[in-house]
């Protein structure tokens, strides 16, 4: 549920951050040239996108199904690649979203919902099976 939490917030906060550079350029910083370098309006497409989909496969990651975790660890890497590539134009929001994306992947990696079962650690109605 964390990782599912922390996905829709950061796929709704890139949303906003790709809003922000495709309707006014003057938000970020303009550095230098760098070999990755985009236009920011054509950052900012990349971000709206991407938030969008980081957003949707959080809100998939709720219902706990194999290919949700499977598409969330894609989905947090390609954003981890997407910030690094951001760095130059928002450096400390492109750290954060990545030690964010690092956090989700790990929760999401790392996650068995077996053991929760053995654990005993379920909602169930019926009380015979414990």
């Amino acid at each position: 549920m964390f990782a599912a939490i922390i996905m829709v917030t950061v796929g709704f906060i890139q949303f906003c951050q790709g809003i922000a550079a495709v309707a006014d350029d003057e938000v970020f910083v303009r550095g230098i040239d760098y070999v990755y370098k985009f236009d920011l309006t054509t950052w900012g497409w990349i971000h709206l996108v991407l938030g969008a989909l980081v957003a949707i496969v959080g809100l998939a990651l709720f219902t706990g199904a194999g290919w949700a975790r499977v598409s969330a660890i894609i989905v947090a890497a390609i954003s981890i690649l997407a910030n690094f590539l951001w760095l130059p134009y928002y450096p400390a929001w492109s750290l954060l979203i990545i030690a964010l994306d690092v956090v989700v992947i790990w929760a999401v990696s790392t996650w068995n919902p077996d053991q929760d079962l053995r654990d005993g650690n379920f909602r169930s109605t019926d009380t015979s099976t414990r």
